[in-house]
């Protein structure tokens, strides 16, 4: 990457080698947000997607959280602007729920019947998709992240809709291990996903990760991905935003979370679509905006320029390497 500064450049990482979370800590925030965000859609006229789920998830984890899953926004008050931003933003979330729920039901009709969630967070495809007979779901994510998530859907009687496994292990560690350890089947087929899960991931592990899922899939298995792009130059208009974003969250939810503070800004970082392509996988890619677009949640003229911009992939593995 050369030229110009990236939106993430006058943010300095807060992450370090081995940390960890819960729910309510560091990069397990960003898990409840996400659900808000789901929790907000769902409760919409006419919604893109539903997740009956989120509401109780984000709800367990106090009143603030709550209150950000709340659909009428009221906790923003008379900000106009903040209000229509942040409807942006559970808009995105949205397509993107949208574009991964098909990816898994598309991925299924082909005749796969194991998915792999990486870094699963508060993701309840597992109860709330309807999986075809035989299917198994493993879920990776910090230990304390699933058992928050196990623990909460359990209280309210959820039952998952496939056979569900939580694989409790840091990404950055040997979870290949640990997936197949839990009864993962590398000669069959497989449903991957990595949503939300880039860029709080170095460039290392990143080639890593996708190393390892590659190392894992039998032909025909299927990956879908959401990549950030770093590339942008950063205007103040977007830094502005971005300060407001958090201000409203301290102010008036008494949330003192930056979650750009959580990722990592690392020029080194390879082109998702690059890589796949180049190791075997045949690529779809749709711009997020694109994406919006076609759902009919177009993002605004004057609310481009703080919209996250993202590329929303999925990828069939065709030839070995």
């Amino acid at each position: 990457m050369t030229g110009g500064m990236t939106d993430l450049d006058e943010v300095r990482s807060v992450r370090a080698d081995g940390d960890s979370w819960s729910i309510t800590e560091s990069v397990g925030a960003t898990a409840l947000s996400v659900a808000a965000a789901r929790a907000v859609e769902t409760a919409a006229a006419q919604p893109l997607i539903r997740d009956e789920f989120a509401s109780v998830l984000v709800a367990s984890a106090g009143a603030a959280w709550a209150r950000l899953a709340s659909p009428d926004l009221e906790w923003i008050s008379d900000d106009e602007h903040g209000r229509r931003a942040h409807r942006v933003t559970c808009d995105y979330q949205a397509v993107r729920t949208h574009f991964f729920d098909e990816y898994f039901r598309a991925a299924m009709a082909s005749g796969i019947r194991q998915a792999v969630i990486l870094a699963a967070g508060l993701d309840s495809r597992a109860y709330r998709l309807d999986w075809p007979a035989g299917t198994t779901v493993y879920e990776i994510d910090q230990p304390k992240v699933l058992e928050y998530k196990s623990r909460t859907l359990e209280a309210h009687h959820a039952v998952p809709k496939a056979t569900r496994r939580a694989v409790a292990v840091d990404l950055r560690d040997d979870w290949p291990a640990a997936l197949i350890a839990a009864g993962f089947h590398p000669t069959e087929p497989t449903a991957w996903l990595a949503e939300g899960l880039l860029p709080y991931l170095p460039s290392d592990a990143q080639d890593r990760l996708f190393e390892n899922v590659t190392d894992l899939s039998a032909l025909a298995s299927q990956i879908a991905v959401e990549a950030f792009s770093l590339t942008a130059p950063t205007s103040e208009r977007r830094r502005a935003a971005r300060r407001a974003r958090w201000a409203r969250l301290r102010e008036r939810l008494g949330l003192d979370i930056n979650f750009e503070t959580l990722g990592y800004n690392d020029s080194r970082r390879a082109d998702a679509v690059q890589w796949l392509t180049e190791h075997g996988w045949q690529v779809h890619a749709v711009s997020n905006a694109d994406e919006m677009a076609r759902l009919g949640r177009p993002i605004p003229d004057d609310l481009v320029e703080e919209t996250v911009t993202s590329t929303l992939l999925r990828a069939r593995r065709v030839a070995a390497e």
